[in-house]
């Protein structure tokens, strides 16, 4: 029988960062745009079944819900503001689903500070999952430089801790293994791994390899102006190519 994949996108109204953040003019639309786009041809597809906004925010309803997202309920007062557990949130909306007769085999949270994910990657993730028997994915990218030997704790006294014990020593490039960094745009999860250990993760989760320019978490202004400028440069070459 097929698997039946739920969406989520998180997305709460109090960004400390970037006022509005999920919401502010990305290129010429919302934030949020990109990731309910990506959903919405996903379950066109038939990767996803559904896909739901989770948000505490009137006006991030209001704006998803006029990109043609889903926004069923408004989350309760309890899973308000930036120290709430994304899974909590998860747990909630299946919680509400299923209560209105809507059963699924996993969820795939979608956070919206990932505008550069695209609906192949969306589908692929989903597609690498259907075919695995682990009870998490989540995507990442390669990256050379993210190995032990560079990575250091701050002691009290201002001291380098190393995260690897050959930190002094040195390693040729060609002799790294890969590293593979989180980069957020796609988490994929069991709903009994959701239910029985309250986790988003397993403890060895599928790693689903995205190019790094596609792995760009909206974290500050930095970011944003960044991923615009991509945008932009992007659109001129394809009307370029389109002459």
């Amino acid at each position: 029988m097929k698997k039946r994949y739920l969406g989520v996108i998180p997305a709460r109204g109090g960004s400390k960062g970037i006022p509005k953040k999920n919401i502010k003019n990305m290129n010429g639309k919302p934030l949020i745009f990109y990731t309910i786009e990506a959903a919405k041809q996903a379950i066109s597809n038939g990767a996803l079944s559904h896909c739901i906004v989770s948000t505490d925010s009137e006006e991030i309803a209001e704006v998803s819900r006029s990109l043609g997202a889903d926004v069923p309920f408004m989350r309760p007062e309890y899973l308000s503001g930036d120290t709430i557990k994304s899974v909590d949130v998860i747990l909630h909306a299946l919680s509400f689903l299923e209560e209105r007769g809507e059963h699924y085999d996993a969820v795939v949270t979608l956070q919206p500070t990932s505008p550069m994910r695209t609906v192949e990657d969306l589908i692929e993730g989903i597609k690498t999952f259907d075919n695995s028997s682990l009870d998490s994915l989540i995507a990442v990218y390669e990256d050379v430089k993210a190995n032990g030997f560079n990575y250091y704790r701050m002691g009290d006294n201002h001291e380098g801790i190393p995260e690897h014990e050959e930190h002094n020593i040195g390693i040729r490039r060609q002799e790294m293994k890969p590293m593979f960094v989180r980069n957020g745009a796609l988490y994929i999860s069991a709903v009994e791994l959701l239910k029985e250990r309250k986790l988003i993760i397993g403890d060895t989760p599928l790693l689903f390899v995205m190019p790094k320019e596609r792995s760009i978490d909206v974290d500050s202004i930095m970011d944003f102006e960044y991923i615009e400028l991509l945008m932009k440069r992007s659109s001129t070459e394809a009307n370029q190519k389109a002459y």
